[in-house]
């Protein structure tokens, strides 16, 4: 206990502020009006900052996807059934999922990590068991997972960004597959921020106005449940979280401590990293935003944030998806602010 408590109060590492000014520089000297590029120039300074570099890269790209069950779903929050969980992670393995084919075309690195699905799952390629417990508990009726648990699925998360960081990994995407965890997200958000859970709750897996509504009224029930027990962000992610969205935070946290720039997925990845910028303020310098989900909640959870997502095309799959969809971006922004010439360089009339 007390080693987890040192650890989660270990600031943020900081960004180079000298290294940023001198992207900033670089930025006002190509051969373009400035601005012109838009976020491209952004994310570019953004990089170089948390890279100390006066030339980004992004060559080598962790993509893991944290998966688990979520007790909540025995209240019909659900449009599919508890078993889609483990059936994706075997999809994951077999290359058949979205996120596979993503990451394959953007020469990403794909891992899968088992938090906590209802059945054990057998020894599968590019899958790793942290299996915690069967699934978390039903928040509507106890709290989620003990603290112990919380503690453990965070620390899987930060474990793994430390060999990652020692590996030489230039990005970090974390993405999340289980069947509930929008229901888990919303709760958290809206205990965090304060917020009725209406303003909050979406579709997920589809689902119609009315099971919106009923998946919106259970989110109230528990919230009311645990009140006065949500005082404190790890209090909230212990009563009403998952194990994959603490393991998301863990992670999140642990790429601010140590300084490996994260690129942020959709709705519940953006809930991970409001979790983990809660716990340990000033981990989100340390964050890019992928895209804005079709997820009800997910713009005002960024407006929170003050995050500028490059993408907004519909998507709200998760599974980092989103994320992995902007990956020729990011490297685009690196190519372009490294590459292209300067006014000097190019004999070219700069603006009067």
């Amino acid at each position: 206990m007390t080693e987890f408590k040192t650890w989660l109060e270990l600031p943020p590492l900081n960004i180079d502020i000298h290294a940023q000014s001198a992207a900033e520089q670089r930025q006002q000297q190509l051969t373009k009006p400035s601005g012109s590029l838009g976020q491209l120039e952004d994310i570019a300074i953004s990089l170089a900052a948390m890279q100390a570099t006066a030339q980004p890269k992004i060559e080598q790209i962790q993509i893991t996807v944290f998966a688990a069950d979520h007790g909540i779903v025995a209240e019909g929050i659900s449009a599919f059934p508890q078993a889609v969980t483990v059936e994706m992670v075997k999809n994951f393995s077999r290359g058949g999922a979205a996120i596979s084919v993503l990451a394959t075309q953007t020469n990403a690195h794909l891992e899968v990590f088992n938090m906590g699905t209802v059945s054990p799952i057998e020894s599968l390629n590019g899958v790793h068991d942290h299996r915690i417990a069967a699934g978390t508990n039903n928040f509507l009726k106890t709290s989620a997972m003990t603290s112990s648990q919380c503690q453990q699925a965070l620390l899987v998360g930060s474990e793994h960004i430390k060999q990652l960081k020692s590996k030489g990994v230039d990005l970090f995407i974390g993405g999340e597959m289980g069947i509930g965890n929008t229901t888990s997200a919303t709760a958290i958000a809206s205990a965090l921020l304060k917020i009725n859970p209406l303003e909050l709750t979406g579709a997920g897996t589809g689902l119609n106005k009315t099971e919106i509504l009923h998946k919106a009224a259970i989110i109230q029930q528990a919230l009311n449940r645990h009140n006065g027990r949500l005082n404190l962000p790890l209090a909230i992610l212990e009563h009403l979280g998952g194990f994959e969205i603490a393991a998301l935070a863990g992670a999140y946290l642990c790429c601010a401590k140590v300084g490996l720039p994260v690129l942020v997925d959709g709705y519940i990845s953006t809930v991970a990293a409001l979790m983990a910028e809660s716990l340990c303020a000033g981990s989100k310098k340390w964050f890019l935003y992928s895209h804005q989900s079709s997820e009800l909640g997910h713009k005002i959870i960024l407006n929170y944030l003050a995050a500028k997502p490059l993408l907004n095309i519909g998507m709200r799959l998760g599974e980092a998806s989103g994320a992995a969809a902007a990956i020729p971006l990011i490297k685009l922004s690196c190519a372009l602010h490294n590459s292209m010439a300067t006014f000097a360089e190019a004999a070219v009339s700069e603006k009067t």
